[in-house]
């Protein structure tokens, strides 16, 4: 049996506290500011041998200028650079935001990089161009790259772009089915909202979901959990699937 990671998506409790708790956390804080090599370096050293990070990627990559997402981020921009972030562009900005990225996940040993679109980013012509232009000169990659659209995203274009560029599609699985990928990444965002919490009836469907979908169990899983409930929902789950 492959493995079966859960965890959290950002630290619910002090790092030492959590690292006793779960195998994995996703970062979200590289999402907003990218650390500095040596803080990432040294967050990697803190945690046990055995720990696993996944990290999501850096919004100069996927978000635009007008997210209020940009309101976190500590690094001036220019409104000429302003223009030129986000939307997976083929910009100098966004390929330096995703060089640097990756030398982030290069310090944490990260074994997955999260793309995640904002609802905003449809499946427009211009922007499968962008897609496809960026995922092309990427190529493949020393960690799983993890790719979450949101909004309406039609199946057979989502599996087509996985397939051709070795994404994972990552999903909510109480709002879609993971459509390709050599792992199952799900992202548990909450049902109407941050706040929410689960109860025990969805967490047993969860774990009937994820055995449908690992099939043989021969691909990882990484179930991450992104409500206000997080560390209490994936204690509990860990303790249902264990």
């Amino acid at each position: 049996m492959a493995t079966l990671l859960v965890g959290c998506c950002g630290w619910p409790e002090a790092r030492a506290r959590y690292f006793e708790h779960f195998p994995v956390v996703e970062l979200q804080q590289t999402f907003y500011q990218l650390p500095s090599v040596a803080l990432a370096e040294k967050w990697r050293r803190e945690a046990p041998a055995s720990f696993h990070f996944t990290m999501k990627a850096w919004q100069l990559i996927t978000h635009p200028a007008s997210s209020p997402t940009y309101r976190r981020l500590r690094e001036p921009l220019s409104e000429k650079e302003r223009q030129a972030c986000g939307w997976f562009q083929a910009t100098p900005q966004v390929w330096n935001a995703w060089e640097r990225t990756a030398e982030i996940a290069r310090a944490l040993r990260a074994e997955a990089v999260v793309l995640q679109c904002p609802a905003s980013f449809r499946p427009s012509a211009a922007n499968l161009a962008s897609l496809e232009t960026f995922f092309a000169r990427l190529g493949p990659q020393e960690w799983l790259l993890v790719w979450e659209p949101r909004g309406e995203w039609p199946a057979g274009i989502v599996r087509d772009l996985c397939r051709r560029f070795d994404l994972v599609h990552c999903v909510d699985p109480f709002q879609a089915e993971p459509l390709y990928g050599r792992a199952l990444y799900l992202r548990l965002h909450g049902r109407g909202g941050y706040s929410y919490r689960y109860c025990d009836a969805e967490l047993e469907e969860l774990a009937r979901k994820l055995e449908r979908w690992r099939g043989d169990g021969a691909r990882p899983a990484y179930v991450l959990f992104n409500n206000v409930y997080m560390k209490e929902d994936a204690l509990r789950f860990l303790r249902l699937v264990g």
